[in-house]
């Protein structure tokens, strides 16, 4: 299976992939910690994206789309992938169409804006796998440690909330209008949010029919 997740920034697009992730044998390609492990590394690439990422402002599409091909060209790919965080625009979804990449569903997480503040505000992140957690809805085990591989949890600067605006009007100007770009193609489905994590899953799974 080939599937993008879509939603606004907070939407809860990484916590469902991995849980999708296990339940189809199937790796999530998360653009974020591949750009965010870059800028850790200090590599070309890195440098380039962190004054986008720190503004919260998109990062260039030749960045994002040379990334991802080169990622989904590897063996683990092979059997289908989950894609968090891209296509974020028309252009984007257009260059993965132009690179042969197509996919089999694509699934859109509903929320307002109003949720997504509040829920950011509580979102914390591994420094060194770059696994979420969220203060109230998915704590670590052990407050401030990440409970995969033991590294600090900390919050994210495009998680404060002048920054949280500026991507949620990002969103809604550059990236909302893939829904019906890929609504055109036949593979859009949309999933309202759910109260839990739980519930949120077991509706996107209804959707794609398991």
């Amino acid at each position: 299976m080939k599937l993008i997740l879509l939603g606004a920034p907070g939407a809860g697009k990484g916590t469902q992939a991995e849980i999708l992730c296990k339940e189809f044998s199937i790796p999530t390609i998360s653009t974020g910690n591949i750009l965010r492990a870059a800028i850790k590394n200090g590599t070309s690439t890195g440098l380039k994206a962190k004054s986008f990422m720190d503004a919260g402002k998109l990062v260039p599409d030749d960045v994002i789309i040379g990334v991802i091909t080169d990622r989904l060209a590897e063996p683990d790919c092979t059997n289908g992938y989950i894609l968090d965080g891209v296509p974020r625009t028309i252009a984007q979804a257009e260059a993965l169409e132009k690179a042969g990449i197509k996919f089999d569903d694509v699934v859109s997480i509903e929320i307002s804006d109003q949720e997504i503040e509040e829920r950011m505000a509580g979102r914390r992140v591994c420094e060194h796998c770059g696994a979420s957690y969220h203060v109230v809805a998915v704590p670590p085990q052990k407050e401030g440690v990440c409970d995969k591989c033991g590294g600090k949890l900390n919050r994210r600067h495009d998680d404060d909330p002048e920054v949280v605006e500026q991507r949620l009007e990002v969103y809604h100007k550059e990236t909302e209008p893939l829904k019906d770009f890929y609504k055109s193609r036949g593979v859009l489905k949309s999933v309202e949010n759910q109260p839990t994590v739980a519930a949120t899953s077991q509706a996107i799974l209804h959707t794609l029919g398991r």
